[in-house]
């Protein structure tokens, strides 16, 4: 071989070579764009564009991860703000997924979830629910739970879908109970009202009937008596309804000193007249000076007042109801002691209930209200104290009404016991 076909051929040799490796860079460039292409196409929603070279694929599919992470942590804060919102309703929430398993439960709901006894029907009901929504179907169902403590619910099942298929299904367990109570209570305070007042109102019509064909003076005297006590009769209920209605409102809660020698002599004065017409003797021994509560004066006393009345209504001709107040652990102690009936022990939870009467009968011929105990425990709730009882059937019953002493300054002190 000649010297110049030599030096050709090794000239030749490294251009080959940098040929080969051109060419293998070249197509490796073009699957990474390839690949980046891909990458980012499977991120966006939106069209890729493949012209250009690596570094437009390599910014492109930058901007694309951004754009994914963004709506990643949108998505995370939209789903965050919809767990706390399902955590803070009142009801009970279910979610399931399309399986049928439990996703989502917020506290209300766990309580039923994993249950025994009456909680059990309940999960039992959930489970029932929630496959009816997941075929596509609404469901409501109303449970009567016994207790205790006996509770109303009602579930409710919807199906979820997005148009296409069902993802899902909500149960919802809404408590009822406070509620179905509250709508007991104002249907028997309708009833209970309206025959308090048709009573009285009632009488007063046939007695006037009958006063307008009489003419033996002394039978109209004796009908114009009867016709002034079922009109007081009237008065009372509505004076009572009025004063209930205001304290239940929390009407003129002025919170002052109030001495409560002044309070019990106030409320005896006004019941002295009702114990003398009936034989009954009361004894107010006088509290110190110094004791005192704070609130509304003239609720206080009212409250005094339905109790002195309640125990002489119920007290035998010659019995003595003994009024006394006293302080301990700074609450004032405002008791009514009768030697009446007694309350039956089935009873004593529910005299406080506006109209509930433990002897009809014996009311009817009082002409009590039925408001005047529950007046007393709504003046207790307004000035943070409480009314308690005991009572023994024949043997009588001690009301005592439980307020915090007040802490402002005394007007009279004296030796005697202060708070």
């Amino acid at each position: 071989m000649s010297r110049s076909a030599a030096v050709a051929l090794a000239a030749g040799i490294p251009s080959a070579i940098l040929l080969a490796v051109l060419l293998l860079g070249w197509r490796t460039v073009r699957r990474t764009r390839q690949r980046v292409h891909l990458a980012a196409a499977r991120l966006s929603a939106a069209p890729i564009e493949e012209a250009g070279g690596l570094e437009p694929a390599l910014g492109q599919l930058e901007r694309t991860v951004d754009a994914a992470v963004s709506q990643g942590g949108e998505a995370s804060a939209s789903e965050t703000r919809m767990s706390l919102a399902l955590r803070a309703i009142d009801h009970g929430i279910v979610l399931f997924d399309e399986t049928g398993e439990i996703a989502f439960r917020n506290a209300q709901a766990k309580v039923f979830l994993g249950a025994r006894y009456g909680d059990a029907v309940v999960e039992s009901s959930i489970d029932e629910l929630a496959t009816r929504a997941l075929e596509g179907h609404d469901a409501t169902r109303t449970l009567e739970l016994f207790g205790p403590p006996r509770r109303t619910l009602v579930l409710t099942a919807d199906p979820l879908d997005d148009g296409h298929r069902s993802i899902g299904a909500l149960v919802m367990i809404e408590d009822i109970t406070e509620r179905r109570r509250v709508d007991a209570v104002r249907r028997d305070f309708v009833a209970n009202i309206s025959h308090e007042l048709k009573t009285p109102v009632g009488g007063l019509g046939v007695l006037a009937e009958a006063i307008v064909d009489e003419d033996d003076l002394a039978v109209i005297r004796r009908l114009a008596q009867r016709m002034h006590h079922e009109a007081m009769r009237a008065s009372r209920t509505i004076d009572d309804l009025l004063e209930l209605s205001r304290i239940e409102a929390g009407e003129a809660a002025v919170q002052e000193p109030v001495a409560v020698h002044l309070v019990l002599a106030e409320a005896v004065e006004r019941a002295i007249g009702a114990a003398e017409h009936r034989g009954i003797g009361l004894d107010l021994q006088e509290p110190s000076h110094g004791l005192q509560v704070r609130g509304d004066r003239r609720q206080l006393a009212s409250a005094v007042f339905n109790l002195l009345d309640n125990a002489i209504k119920y007290s035998e001709p010659g019995s003595r109801v003994q009024v006394r107040a006293s302080a301990e652990d700074g609450m004032a102690h405002l008791s009514v002691a009768d030697e009446g009936i007694g309350i039956p022990r089935r009873d004593l939870e529910r005299i406080f209930e506006r109209f509930y009467r433990v002897d009809r009968a014996r009311s009817r011929d009082t002409g009590g209200t039925g408001l005047g105990l529950a007046i007393v425990r709504h003046v207790a709730s307004n000035h943070g104290g409480e009314i308690t009882v005991e009572s023994r059937e024949g043997e009588g019953s001690v009301f005592t009404l439980v307020l915090p002493c007040s802490e402002g300054p005394v007007s009279v002190v004296d030796d005697e016991e202060e708070c």
